[in-house]
């Protein structure tokens, strides 16, 4: 039996997945679908199903599909050199390094890589270098980090990650980093400060953690703590970051700038990149040798995501975002109330999580596998939250039939 939207998966279909599980690390799980294409807001599967897609590539598809000033930057520099490495500079880079330093408000310096995890890789390594160049010893090095924080994959930010759940199995890890338990909790990081600590590093919004956003009281105790005790403030924008609240970076919302800021994921809207940017105190930490990445700076990616960010940078998506927001939050609301299944709505911008109530703990991830066969993508932020992280560009008509997908699926997997 098929679903609106969604015809029976074919047998090349069939075959395809399995040929992926034969031959990929089982490291992940995709659903029983193989993408084709997309355009707009919407992708479609080689079977001629098609999904609105509230879910952006996990917050990187901030432009949508297809966008054509996207695809043009990318060919015309394919036309002129892929990787000529950082011995010998390209163009791109160096104006993306220039536009984001003079969008950020803050940065003086940017370092380029490939991906959040390598960026936040990049500030821990900033972080020990500063505190070392200071004159602190090893175990005055330390780096706070909170609980339901993710910071990336690689051994030394999954350590930073406060969640048990990611580095089981993976001991021993990296030293020097303090867990605080209570997220936004002042007198619970409070608690932990001293002259051990060189940084404190959070996310503005906290995406794996169940889109919990900092608030703005919390993110200017931070910044008064970090001046207080010598520390360094790191806010990571890997996810929450280039527009994706509302406002070009998360820490807007609060009056203060952080000392590191680091992003990947919608800074190249589906081209791999990451960056970090550095403020004035810490712009000549990393000397000649001290880091590097063969791929940081490569001038596809960089080509990329200066047109990604000319075009998330502007009013005109600003306030599409301001205005979906609107829309999302209140359908989510809505449909609340109807179904009585959520707990609250909660996050920024277009970053938005459905909290489920008690009774449906665990269950986040099977509504939305029924939300996909009903022709939407949503994914989750932990068992019990549903993440919604549509195009900063969706339109009102588009946001509109997606939600209408949704308030489907959740009727049907409450009558299944």
């Amino acid at each position: 039996m098929t679903t609106p939207h969604h015809n029976a998966t074919s047998q090349h279909s069939k075959d395809l997945i399995a040929e992926g599980y034969q031959y990929y690390v089982p490291n992940y799980k995709p659903r029983e679908m193989i993408l084709s294409h997309g355009k707009g807001s919407t992708v479609w599967d080689i079977d001629g199903n098609d999904y609105m897609d509230l879910s952006a590539g996990i917050a990187v598809n901030s432009l949508g599909h297809e966008h054509p000033a996207l695809v043009k930057a990318l060919t015309d520099q394919a036309k002129k050199t892929c990787h000529p490495s950082n011995i010998f500079s390209p163009e791109p880079p160096i104006k993306l390094a220039h536009a984001l330093v003079e969008t950020s408000g803050f940065a003086k310096r940017v370092f380029f890589c490939n991906s959040g995890a390598e960026a936040n890789e990049a500030a821990i390594k900033l972080i020990r270098k500063w505190a070392a160049d200071q004159g602190r010893p090893p175990e005055k090095r330390n780096i706070i980090t909170f609980k339901g924080s993710f910071h990336g994959r690689t051994l030394t930010t999954v350590t930073a990650t406060a969640q048990p759940k990611y580095q089981e199995g993976f001991e021993p890890l990296p030293g020097g980093f303090i867990y605080c338990e209570k997220f936004n909790d002042i007198e619970a990081l409070e608690a932990l400060l001293g002259d051990h600590i060189a940084a404190i590093m959070f996310e503005t919004v906290q995406g794996e953690g169940g889109i919990l956003p900092a608030t703005v009281e919390f993110m200017e105790y931070v910044r008064k703590a970090c001046d207080k005790i010598g520390a360094l403030m790191v806010t990571d924008a890997v996810q929450c970051g280039m527009g994706r609240t509302g406002k070009l970076w998360g820490h807007q919302y609060a009056n203060v700038v952080p000392d590191v800021l680091t992003t990947a994921k919608a800074l190249g809207c589906g081209f791999p990149i990451g960056a970090m940017l550095v403020g004035e105190k810490v712009e000549n930490v990393l000397q000649f040798g001290s880091h590097g990445s063969t791929f940081g700076g490569n001038p596809l990616a960089a080509s990329v995501a200066l047109v990604a960010l000319e075009h998330i940078n502007s009013p005109a998506i600003m306030n599409n975002v301001a205005e979906r927001s609107k829309q999302l939050v209140s359908a989510l609301e809505t449909m609340g109330q109807k179904y009585g299944m959520f707990e609250l709505v909660r996050g920024r911008g277009l970053m938005i999580g459905a909290v489920l109530k008690e009774q449906w703990h665990g269950k986040a991830g099977d509504i939305t596998e029924i939300a996909r066969q009903h022709g939407v993508l949503i994914l989750v932020a932990g068992p019990n939250v549903l993440r919604f992280l549509p195009p900063l560009n969706i339109t009102e008509a588009e946001l509109a039939e997606g939600l209408k997908r949704v308030d489907a699926a959740l009727s049907a997997y409450l009558t299944a």
